[in-house]
C-alpha cells in the first residue's frame, strides 16, 4: 500500500496540479482571469442569486394565443368527426366562443350531433374526479348548425397545464446542463418568475426565453403561389407564411404539419462541409422519422417548408428520401443564434408566447451581513477542525488538512470548469464534503492506531490501516453518492446544487484519502531513517 510506482506519483500529482490551476482563476478579477495565458483555464465559479444576485424577468402566458390553438385543434378534430361519419358540411368556423358548423344537409343535424357528443371527455384527475366535461356540443339558432364550445373549467386546466410546461421548458434553456440554479416558480394561474445568477444584464436572458421555438415541417402548395392565393382565395387547409428572410417573399404552407417540434429528440449546432456557414443538425424520434421519411419519399423534386414560428426558415427541394431521421437547418445564423435555437429546439416549444412585464437585475437575497456571517462561519468552523487534526494526530494531522485543501481545490475547480453555480446548499455540501474528508483521515488514523497498540511495526500498521479502513470509507461514501445522484436526478434549483457538490466532494474525498494522504505519508516514512511514527499518533 505503500509503494508508489512513478506513473501513479505523476498521475497524482498532474491531478492534484490540474485542480489547483482549474481553482487559480476564483482568486483573482475577472478582468486578470481574462488576461491569463491561453492554457490556464479562465472560468470563474458562477455565484447563487442568494450569494450575488442576477436577472429578474417576470414574464405573463398570452391566454389569447392559447386559446386560439385549442380552437383550431378544436375545428380539425371536428371537422376529421364529421368525415369518419361521412356527413357533409359546408364550413366549419372559428368565433371567438367556439367552433360553428354549418352542415350540408340539415337534415343530418340529430346525426352530427350524435357524433360530435364523441369529442367530449372527462377533466380531472384519479385523486380529485371528475370536474366537468372539456367541450359543450349545441344545436344552433337555425336548423343544420351546431356549436362546439370550450368550457371555462377545461379553459383553466389547460391554462394551468400550460404554465407547469412553460415552467419546466424554461428551466431547460436557461439551465441546459443542470448546474446554473435558476429560481423559476409561478406566480398566479398566467405569470412565472424567472430569476438567473450571474447575468448583470437580460439581454441575453430574453433572447433565449423570448422565443416559441415552435418548429413544425410543411407542404408547399405544389401550383399556387402565396401572392396568386392573396389575389384570388387561400385554398380551404392552406396557409400563407412569411419568410424568415424578407426576400424570399411569403409562401403557401399547407396548415397542418408534416411532422412537428415534439418529434424532435436531438438539435445541435454546427457548420455546413461545403459553405461552412452555421447551421443546426436534428433528429428525429422513431414516429418523426418514420412520417418525414414516407413524406420525402413520395414527394422527390418538390419544395418542403421548415416553418419557426409562423416564420420560414428556408424551402429546400427535396432531392432523394430522407429516409434516416435526421437533417439540418440552414438560414442567416450566427454561430451565436444557431447555438441559441439548437438549445431552444432541445428544450422543446413554449406552449404560448410569454410576455415580459417586468425585468431588472436583484442584489444578494442573503444580504451582505448574511455573507459575512457565513464566511466568518467557515473560517472560524475550518480553524477549529485544522486544531483539533494537529492536536490529534500531530504530523499526520497536518497531512489530512493539506488533503483537505487538495480535495476543497478538486471540487471548486472541477465545479468552474463544468459551470456549476455555487448557492448557500452548495457551501453547505462544501462544508459536509470537509468533515466527511477529515472522517475518512481519522477512521485510516485510529485503525492505524489500533494496530500499533496490537504490536505492529510502523510500516506495518500504515499499510493495515489505508488497506482494512478503505471498504469502510468506500461503503459509506457510495451509498451517500447514489443518494446525491438521485437528488439531482430528481431534485431541481438549489437541491440539484447540494447534489453536485456532495457527490463531487465524495469522489474527491475517496481520491484524496487513499493517494494523497497515503502518498505524503509514504514519503515522509522514506526519508525517515527512524521509521518511528510521531506522537500523538
Amino acid at each position: 500500500m505503500l509503494h508508489f510506482s512513478r506513473w501513479k506519483i505523476i498521475a497524482i500529482l498532474v491531478t492534484c496540479f490540474l485542480g489547483l490551476l482549474a481553482t487559480l482563476p476564483n482568486f483573482v478579477s475577472k478582468e486578470v482571469a481574462a488576461g491569463l495565458p491561453n492554457w490556464v483555464p479562465h472560468k470563474q465559479l458562477s455565484l447563487g442569486l442568494d450569494l450575488k444576485g442576477g436577472a429578474h424577468l417576470l414574464l405573463e402566458m398570452d391566454t389569447s394565443e392559447l386559446r386560439k390553438d385549442w380552437l383550431q385543434a378544436i375545428r380539425d378534430d371536428v371537422r376529421k368527426q364529421l368525415r369518419d361519419a361521412r356527413i357533409g358540411f359546408t364550413g366549419i368556423g372559428v368565433t371567438d366562443s367556439g367552433i360553428r358548423i354549418n352542415l350540408l344537409k340539415p337534415e343530418e343535424t340529430d346525426k352530427a350531433y350524435d357524433e360530435l357528443k364523441k369529442l367530449i371527455q372527462p377533466i380531472g384527475n384519479a385523486i380529485l374526479g371528475s370536474t366537468g366535461n372539456n367541450l359543450d356540443v349545441e344545436r344552433g339558432d337555425q336548423q343544420g348548425v351546431l356549436l362546439v364550445t370550450p368550457t371555462s373549467a377545461a379553459f383553466t386546466e389547460r391554462v394551468t397545464s400550460a404554465a407547469g410546461a412553460a415552467v419546466e421548458t424554461v428551466r431547460r434553456r436557461v439551465d441546459s446542463v443542470g448546474t446554473t440554479e435558476p429560481n423559476i416558480v409561478r406566480q398566479g394561474a398566467e405569470r412565472i418568475l424567472v430569476q438567473v445568477p450571474g447575468f448583470d444584464d437580460t439581454a441575453t436572458l430574453k433572447k433565449l426565453i423570448g422565443s416559441t421555438a415552435k418548429l413544425t415541417f410543411h407542404d408547399v402548395h405544389p401550383q399556387m403561389t402565396a401572392e396568386e392565393a392573396r389575389a384570388t382565395r387561400v385554398p380551404i387547409g392552406y396557409k400563407i407564411h412569411p419568410s424568415d428572410d424578407p426576400r424570399d417573399g411569403d409562401i403557401l404552407l399547407k396548415e397542418n404539419p408534416v411532422v412537428q417540434g415534439e418529434d424532435l429528440v436531438d438539435a445541435q449546432p454546427g457548420f455546413d462541409q461545403r459553405t461552412n456557414e452555421p447551421i443546426i443538425s436534428f433528429r428525429f424520434n422513431q414516429s418523426g422519422a418514420r412520417k418525414f421519411g414516407n413524406f420525402t419519399k413520395d414527394n422527390v423534386g418538390r419544395p418542403f417548408a421548415i416553418v419557426l414560428d409562423n416564420k420560414v426558415l428556408s424551402a429546400p427541394v427535396i432531392r432523394e428520401p430522407i429516409l434516416g431521421g435526421s437533417g439540418q437547418i440552414s438560414g442567416s445564423f450566427t454561430v451565436e443564434t444557431a447555438n441559441q435555437l439548437a438549445i431552444q429546439l432541445r428544450s422543446g416549444a413554449l406552449p404560448t408566447p410569454l410576455t415580459i412585464v417586468e425585468e431588472r437585475t436583484v442584489g444578494p437575497s442573503l444580504g451582505a451581513d448574511s455573507i459575512t456571517a457565513g464566511e466568518w462561519a467557515a473560517v472560524v468552523g475550518s480553524f477549529a477542525v485544522a486544531t483539533f487534526m494537529i492536536v490529534a494526530y500531530g504530523l499526520f494531522g497536518l497531512f489530512a488538512l493539506i488533503s483537505v485543501a487538495v480535495n476543497l481545490f478538486l471540487i471548486v475547480g472541477t465545479m468552474s470548469t463544468i459551470g456549476s453555480t455555487l448557492t448557500l446548499p452548495g457551501i453547505a455540501g462544501l462544508v459536509l464534503t470537509v468533515g466527511m474528508a477529515v472522517d475518512a483521515n481519522v477512521l485510516i488514523y485510529e485503525r492505524i492506531r489500533e494496530e500499533l497498540r496490537n504490536g505492529k511495526t510502523p510500516i506495518s500498521a500504515i499499510e493495515a490501516g489505508f488497506s482494512r479502513a478503505f471498504s469502510t470509507i468506500l461503503d459509506s461514501n457510495l451509498t451517500t453518492l447514489i443518494a446525491g445522484i438521485v437528488m439531482f436526478w430528481l431534485g431541481s434549483g438549489p437541491i440539484r446544487g447540494f447534489a453536485v457538490t456532495l457527490s463531487l466532494g465524495i469522489l474527491a474525498t475517496v481520491f484524496t484519502a487513499f493517494t494523497v494522504t497515503r502518498l505524503l505519508v509514504a514519503v515522509w516514512i522514506a526519508r525517515q531513517k527512524t521509521r518511528k511514527i510521531p506522537a500523538p499518533l
